[in-house]
């Protein structure tokens, strides 16, 4: 399998991380200590599978890891709208960290597709509701 750290999208989820670092470097307050530690692991996953998967052996086993960095970068979003929320973070830094994690989200579904495409499967598809005709 190639090496990680010729994938684009690695080095933007590694920048990502290391923003994230930064951020939950400032909150100082006790109460936030799991929110902060959560925030931190979430972004972490993101690099962490995408490098983890790239040194699997087969195709099928990245597609698993990428998902799972994909995974991580819609929990990243939920907690940065918490943080946003409850003023951990002003708009403009949610912006800007929400922006580079849904970047970040839609290169993992390019290659995601990508590999899938050239592996002859299909991608897995992102769930959105309940399924037809539930109710």
């Amino acid at each position: 399998m190639q090496d990680f750290k010729k994938l684009h999208v690695w080095h933007k989820a590694h920048a990502l991380a290391l923003s994230i670092d930064r951020l939950t470097k400032r909150i100082k307050d006790k109460h936030y200590a799991s929110f902060r530690a959560q925030l931190f692991r979430a972004a972490l996953s993101i690099p962490a599978n995408i490098a983890e998967g790239r040194r699997r052996k087969t195709e099928k086993d990245f597609l698993n890891f990428l998902n799972i960095a994909a995974g991580s970068s819609s929990e990243l979003e939920s907690h940065l709208m918490f943080a946003r929320d409850t003023s951990i973070i002003d708009e403009r830094e949610f912006k800007s960290l929400v922006t580079q994690t849904i970047e970040v989200r839609k290169m993992l579904y390019a290659l995601i597709k990508r590999v899938a495409a050239s592996n002859g499967s299909a991608p897995q598809a992102e769930r959105r509701g309940p399924p037809a005709g539930s109710s």
